[in-house]
């Protein structure tokens, strides 16, 4: 196996790469006229070339054999290196930009809110077991304040949550606006039929937060309308909010399809939330480098796909 040698950028940048197929045209053809019909130039500016390439390889690389251009000792060793270049350059140049799931073997890692790793993660996981069994999906949860050093670092492939733009080094693609709603359990909280600001506020409450602020994702929207909760317990994932509800007489704000699909198997009550909060909408973010990568691209289609079927 050949050595990799270093590159030298700037010794490289003074050589006209060019150079190398026009020397290959010479050698595939063995006449400066056939070379430069192969390359469409015109016959003087393929001389020129054969002229360069021998004041810099320092050889005559081509000595005329009655009709015929033969090769000199030297460019016959040049010539293997030269057709090794261009050959991975062309493929590397005309690399099929498509993707097979269905024969893909790879592994996706992609942050998550909490939330929406619960709700997606296991259909994602349905979907790639019929279509890309090959493909396997390693999910983690992620704070939204870190998501996009994640990815720059390429920790992460993706980032699904309640995200923002970042920098010009990121993309982000709107998935679905966010509402919340209200979950207890009425064994322990007894609650009007239809839940009222004043009752709201002077609850104890549950909510799931992920940074230092005790109003965790909601901390925002309350601040906006300058209200104040009394909230007793708050924890990074919604289940430990939920179990919480369950066991104790507490009120859970939450993202509205975390409550409708799950406060039915806790056994809880739900209600509509009395303000007016306005909360961020979920968002998908990838990097830049990844956003015409085949295989990056399909898996963000599947997930706006599974999204869409919770809206």
């Amino acid at each position: 196996m050949n050595e990799i040698v270093s590159i030298d950028h700037f010794n490289l940048w003074s050589f006209d790469l060019n150079l190398l197929v026009a020397f290959d045209a010479l050698m595939k053809e063995r006449s400066v006229t056939k070379a430069a019909v192969r390359l469409k130039i015109q016959q003087p500016a393929m001389s020129h070339n054969l002229g360069t390439l021998r004041t810099l390889l320092q050889d005559e690389l081509f000595v005329r054999v009655g009709q015929v251009m033969q090769p000199t000792h030297r460019a016959l060793q040049f010539a293997e290196a030269v057709e090794q270049i261009l050959s991975r350059t062309q493929q590397a140049i005309v690399t099929s930009t498509t993707f097979e799931p269905g024969l893909a073997e790879q592994i996706f890692r992609i942050g998550f809110s909490s939330e929406l790793e619960v709700l997606l993660v296991p259909r994602l996981a349905a979907m790639l077991n019929e279509t890309a069994p090959g493909i396997k999906v390693l999910a983690r949860s992620v704070d939204p304040e870190l998501v996009h050093k994640l990815l720059d670092d390429t920790v992460i492939d993706l980032g699904v949550g309640c995200f923002d733009d970042g920098n010009n080094r990121h993309r982000r693609s709107l998935l679905f606006e966010q509402s919340l709603m209200c979950c207890y359990n009425p064994r322990l909280v007894e609650l009007p039929e239809i839940l009222d600001r004043d009752t709201y506020l002077g609850l104890k409450h549950a909510l799931v937060s992920q940074k230092d602020a005790i109003e965790g994702c909601i901390d925002t929207a309350l601040k906006r309308i300058n209200v104040h909760l009394d909230v007793s317990v708050a924890a990074p994932e919604f289940l430990t909010v939920l179990t919480a509800v369950l066991e104790a007489p507490l009120i859970a704000t939450l993202p509205t399809r975390i409550v409708k699909r799950y406060a039915g198997l806790f056994g809880l009550a739900v209600a509509d939330v009395p303000l007016d909060l306005t909360v961020s909408p979920i968002s998908m973010v990838w990097s830049a480098a990844s956003d015409n990568d085949p295989a990056n691209r399909w898996m963000r289609s599947q997930v706006t796909q599974l999204v869409s079927a919770y809206s």
